[in-house]
């Protein structure tokens, strides 16, 4: 940057400002990691260690797999996981086939991955044989020109034995759901191939042909209006993120790293599983969040870096086997999602000498734009702008940058921002403005800088509900209960929550002949089965008609002002 901003004050020591990112491809770093180190520990999963000779021997398989299914240059392929070995295998498996991840939220219902299959204009997918049906439902509602020709389906017990000695607790609600062999679905128009088979074969592994420029992920944010849209990361943007935050973080092989947020989501999938393979460090993997299985992991594995959202640490620190747990392998932990309550992170720098690093992104920022210095965090608090990046606050109406202390709208310009969104060209459009020779993404989000160049959250442009750290936008909410016979309308808004945070309402309106007919249970039962159980409001309330301005837009404000904010 040409400039000197307040925060360079506090930039870490030794780190330089901004990179230079390498002219290769997200595959490399795991062909190097496993050229360096092929016999160390890549993945872990219950005690099952796969090295990272055996994570690339796999991926090549798959890759040839999928190239022999047709996948060529640029073909958008699904993957619906939740962490598992396979995850990885499956994620590097399609870049080295030289096409595109589309990782998909695997809490998604049929009626939400129909989406996920047409507008990438997906012919192959990649899941678990728990979330297989969901699917195959999805696929089956489809025009035959639309559907999936391919599904490879593996199973949680092709990556560990639950019988080995080392492989740790299983929680009783857990045994079922990861030790369960499903049938392999039947395809409508298609064919569906189990783990083995697709890593089973002699076919020939196409030449990689991908580099820096070229698509490599499409991952999906939803937004104020409508239905999500697929953001175009190209190799070179998750590639400067990924080697940032090795970097930012002092990351060297000898790390161990706890892998239990999501890797479909754009955090767990930049900043811990890209990030950790480019340094060639071990990840161990948890499914699902879990406070006793986390305190066994972190003990029996020594583990170092920790990447979570604020309510993961309060409920390790709240449960009742915590005097068992040794937490001092720990040197760094850290995350987003949520700001981490003062008083836990009081506890953790007192008991544990852990500063929490927080830190801020978005899907359109392959995660991190802006983090906290290791060394001198802030709390509540964004951080500063990240390696090679620069963020300001704007008004939204000028889009002139404002004084310390004022609040608009964060803008982010850096070699991490995507190239666009999906067969969108106007809501790309929209959503970048150039000054200063660059090009600035609007992340739709207010906040303030104060004079030391720290940036702070204070509001949304969007209707975003943070629930626990997973992001509920109400328009997605809504589309989605229109479907229900008995809804006329709807209006989703945020509600304070103890322990979430915030979490769902819907303010429902419903059609003549309906009312009494169905209650607002009834509502909640039919949302969870249609969506994904993070998106179902909570509290579902019947009203005659919902507050509406001289245009005919619904007033969610109006609705939301009732409430008691979070």
């Amino acid at each position: 940057m040409s400039m000197d901003r307040p925060h360079h004050k506090f930039w870490p020591k030794r780190l330089p400002r901004a990179l230079t990112v390498p002219a290769t491809s997200l595959w490399d770093n795991l062909a190097t990691s496993a050229r360096r180190y092929p016999d160390k520990p890549a993945l872990v999963f219950f005690g099952r260690v796969l090295s990272y000779a055996g994570l690339q021997r796999q991926a090549e398989q798959l890759a040839a797999r999928l190239h022999g299914m047709g996948v060529r240059k640029g073909d958008r392929v699904l993957l619906v996981m939740q962490n598992c070995p396979q995850l990885v295998i499956a994620h590097f498996a399609i870049l080295r086939a030289n096409a595109v991840v589309v990782p998909v939220n695997p809490m998604n219902r049929a009626e939400e991955l129909k989406h996920y299959i047409t507008d990438p204009d997906a012919k192959v997918a990649i899941t678990t044989g728990d979330l297989a049906p969901e699917l195959v439902a999805a696929d089956a509602q489809l025009p035959q020109e639309q559907r999936l020709a391919h599904l490879v389906v593996t199973q949680f017990t092709d990556a560990f034995d639950p019988e080995a000695a080392d492989a740790g607790p299983l929680p009783a609600g857990w045994r079922d759901w990861l030790l369960t062999r499903h049938p392999l679905p039947q395809l409508a128009c298609g064919q569906a191939l189990d783990w083995e088979a697709a890593l089973d074969h002699v076919l020939p592994l196409p030449p990689l042909d991908v580099g820096p420029a070229d698509l490599a992920v499409l991952p999906y944010t939803s937004g104020t209006t409508g239905l999500p849209k697929g953001c175009m990361h190209p190799h070179r943007s998750i590639l400067h993120n990924a080697m940032a935050g090795a970097t930012w973080g002092n990351a060297t092989a000898e790390n161990v790293t706890l892998v239990v947020v999501p890797m479909f989501h754009i955090t767990g999938m930049v900043s811990v599983m890209h990030s950790n393979i480019y340094s060639g460090s071990t990840l161990v993997l948890m499914p699902r969040w879990n406070r006793e299985v986390a305190g066994w992991l972190i003990s029996s594995w020594k583990v170092t870096t920790w990447t979570n959202i604020p309510t993961m640490v309060i409920d390790l620190l709240g449960s009742p086997d915590f005097a068992s747990f040794d937490l001092t392998s720990l040197a760094h932990i850290g995350g987003g999602g949520a700001a981490m309550p003062q008083a836990v992170a009081q506890r953790l720098l007192e008991q544990y000498g852990l500063r929490y690093v927080e830190g801020y992104g978005l899907t359109e920022t392959a995660a991190p734009s802006h983090s906290n210095p290791p060394d001198a965090p802030k709390q509540q608090c964004l951080g500063i702008p990240f390696m090679s990046c620069d963020a300001r606050v704007v008004d939204p109406e000028t889009l002139q940058e404002l004084a310390p202390g004022e609040q608009g709208e964060i803008v982010v310009s850096g070699p991490m921002v995507f190239d666009g969104y999906w067969k969108r060209p106007e809501a790309t459009a929209a959503a970048f403005f150039l000054r200063d020779g660059k090009r600035f993404f609007r992340t739709g989000d207010i906040g303030r800088v104060d004079e030391d160049g720290y940036f702070f959250l204070t509001d949304r442009l969007k209707r975003m509900i943070n629930a626990s750290g997973f992001k509920v936008w109400p328009a997605e909410v809504e589309a989605l209960m229109f479907r229900h016979p008995a809804i006329q309308e709807a209006c989703v808004i945020s509600v304070r929550d103890s322990y979430r945070g915030e979490t769902v309402k819907a303010v429902v309106v419903l059609r003549p002949g309906h009312q009494g007919q169905v209650s607002e249970q009834d509502i909640v039962a039919w949302c969870r089965q249609n969506m994904a159980v993070y998106k179902v409001p909570r509290i579902v309330e019947f009203v005659a008609a919902l507050p509406k301005s001289g245009s005919g837009k619904v007033m969610w404000r109006t609705l939301q002002a009732l409430e008691p904010q979070p």
